[in-house]
């Protein structure tokens, strides 16, 4: 009896990248039907334990325009799709998709998203990020200089400027911050 392979899948509006995760595939056989019908065969392990799937895509493909490439660790498809349009899903099948496909996070866009660059969208308004003092940058780092203690002075608590219990005054948290090249 045959096995699943692991398949993770992505689209674009032209496109279906399917993945069939088989490390050490032996004796590949693949074939693409234009009505969308996917199949694959392989052995793989030192048992030569047969692995065999066949899904009905969505919706009809471009047989010639697609590719596949097979490496060590996995079978890649590239699926050329025969109009451009997003799928709902990649098999023709309703309801839960069988447990052995995946959504490919790695490669995965949105509809909406598919012409931009990634956080072209995101509006940073008037935000000075050179003022956030996160890190990062040179610019006005001096490491043999000392930062000043901005902590409340025990005057500025005595004169009740601040509201600290004894105990908090007592022991004035430090602002220091020891850096260790």
């Amino acid at each position: 009896m045959s096995r699943h392979p692991t398949i993770k899948w992505a689209q674009r509006s032209d496109k279906v990248f399917i993945t069939v995760e088989l490390p050490d595939a032996k004796n590949v056989k693949q074939k693409l039907e234009p009505e969308g019908k996917f199949s694959f065969s392989a052995t793989a392990g030192a048992d030569n334990v047969p692995y065999e799937v066949v899904l009905d895509l969505f919706d009809k493909i471009d047989v010639d325009e697609s590719k596949s490439s097979i490496t060590s660790r996995n079978i890649c498809y590239l699926v050329k799709k025969a109009e451009d349009n997003w799928w709902s899903r990649l098999i023709k099948q309703e309801g839960k998709s069988p447990t052995f496909l995946k959504a490919d996070w790695d490669k995965w866009v949105d509809e909406d998203e598919q012409d931009s660059e990634p956080g072209a969208d995101m509006d940073m308004g008037d935000i000075d990020f050179s003022q956030l003092n996160m890190g990062g940058g040179l610019g006005d780092f001096d490491a043999d200089e000392p930062e000043e203690d901005e902590s409340d002075t025990e005057e500025e608590i005595e004169e009740g400027k601040y509201e600290h219990s004894e105990s908090q005054a007592a022991t004035p948290a430090s602002t220091e911050v020891e850096i260790k090249a």
